[in-house]
């Protein structure tokens, strides 16, 4: 026969069982109660603190909101001021099934007050002082909403905006090297001083796909983050060999924000154009003299190939091609054609000459080059991109140094002020015999 064991249970195993049902049945209709499915989306919210101080001196500058929702919802967190102006903490931002919390410093989504004078745009700023009603909303699929308010009160909190002034120059900026243009001179105001890494530089473009940092210059004289004036001289990459951004529209970006979460941002407008690695060489290094026997007061000639094998223009100036020094005193400086930062010039030297190539032409005749007028209108000419130029000329050898007789002549491709390239190609020992 079957025995009922439950006849014989103590009285106190009764009373556990029996408290463990109520405790179970209080949780499942708690859990009901807060996740059932036709309930409003929002089952409860609350802020720990209702009163908070954010000024970033560590008491009391944060609080924390705590929500739970029966079902996922988007969700809404925003403050209203006594004139019922809003300011959104988070707006419709879809959220999952259960509990959820998130710190508040303060710090809404961007305002300005009526009169006041900010140059920069303000992406968030902290609320000021007073007593505000805080709502967190919560909309779910089927469009069912409910809301939930309380009270917050804000008091010390930091009043100052990291707002700042930009200014470059020159707008239209070409990295190549080419002398003309070459570098962006970037000027930052800032208000107020902020953590070493508040101010941040960048260049953007339209769509906000891009975002290249952009270093401060060491020469600016202030510490990073102080408040004051900072100076970026902003050159592609180009003089670390880097390619530069492609040619066209971007925005330099700067944004400032605060030890309490702040932020400001002000940008101007800039467009690259001619940008790339000027890279050329005199073809396979060779140089053909006219004869290594030349009389006291005749002429050497010399012919040689330059190409452009990079991807940026390489800009020239004279003497053009075929010009003819008239004596081994005479260089480039006496026919008018100065040095010039960034131009490229072939160039002749010699074991005896004093200066470093003395003797230079432009890397192609101005009918076989393109002219691209620089930002102040002068006519400026290019060898492009996979061009290749015939470079000519001569010089009157009219002195013979008896030590030195014969001597080494050799060509080179001189970016004057940066490099030469190509330095001692295919030298020539040339012999200068009396008349």
């Amino acid at each position: 026969m079957g025995t009922d064991k439950t006849k014989h249970m103590p009285r106190q195993t009764w009373i556990t069982v029996g408290t463990a049902v109520v405790v179970t049945a209080i949780a499942l209709g708690t859990a009901w109660a807060v996740f059932k499915p036709e309930g409003p989306p929002l089952a409860d919210a609350s802020f720990s603190l209702t009163e908070i101080t954010p000024n970033a001196d560590g008491l009391t500058d944060v609080t924390r909101l705590t929500y739970t929702l029966r079902r996922p919802a988007t969700v809404s967190v925003y403050f209203l001021d006594t004139a019922q102006r809003r300011y959104d903490f988070r707006r419709d931002k879809p959220r999952g099934t259960g509990e959820a919390s998130v710190d508040f410093g303060g710090v809404v989504d961007g305002y300005t007050t009526r009169g006041e004078l900010v140059t920069g745009k303000v992406l968030a700023r902290v609320l000021a002082d007073g007593t505000y009603t805080w709502v967190v909303q919560a909309v779910d699929a089927d469009g069912v909403a409910n809301q939930i308010t309380g009270t917050l009160t804000v008091t010390q909190a930091e009043a100052a905006l990291p707002d700042l002034t930009l200014a470059l120059g020159p707008r239209v900026f070409t990295p190549n090297q080419d002398g003309l243009d070459d570098r962006v001179q970037i000027t930052i105001g800032l208000t107020k001083t902020l953590d070493e890494n508040g101010l941040q530089v960048y260049l953007t473009d339209a769509e906000g796909t891009l975002r290249l940092p952009i270093a401060e210059s060491t020469t600016s004289g202030r510490k990073p983050g102080e408040a004051g004036v900072h100076e970026y001289n902003y050159d592609g990459g180009i003089d670390l060999g880097e390619t530069p951004p492609a040619n066209g529209d971007y925005l330099v970006l700067a944004t400032a924000e605060d030890r309490v979460g702040q932020r400001v941002e002000l940008s101007e407008p800039l467009t690259i154009a001619q940008g790339g690695l000027p890279r050329g060489e005199i073809v396979l290094g060779e140089v053909t003299f006219s004869s290594e026997f030349v009389r006291l007061d005749d002429t050497l000639t010399f012919t040689l190939t330059v190409q452009n094998y990079g991807s940026a223009p390489l800009r020239t100036t004279g003497p053009e091609p075929g010009y003819i020094y008239s004596s081994m005193t005479e260089n480039y400086n006496n026919t008018g054609f100065l040095q010039e930062s960034g131009a490229f010039r072939v160039g002749i030297m010699c074991d005896t000459c004093l200066n470093d190539f003395p003797w230079r032409w432009s890397i192609g005749a101005q009918s076989g080059l393109t002219l691209i007028p620089d930002s102040q209108g002068r006519p400026q000419y290019y060898l492009e991109p996979g061009g290749v130029s015939v470079v000519t000329g001569g010089i009157v050898l009219d002195q013979i140094v008896t030590s030195r007789n014969p001597q080494y002549f050799w060509a080179g491709l001189i970016q004057e002020d940066v490099a030469i390239y190509n330095n001692k190609a295919d030298p020539w020992l040339i012999e200068i015999s009396p008349r």
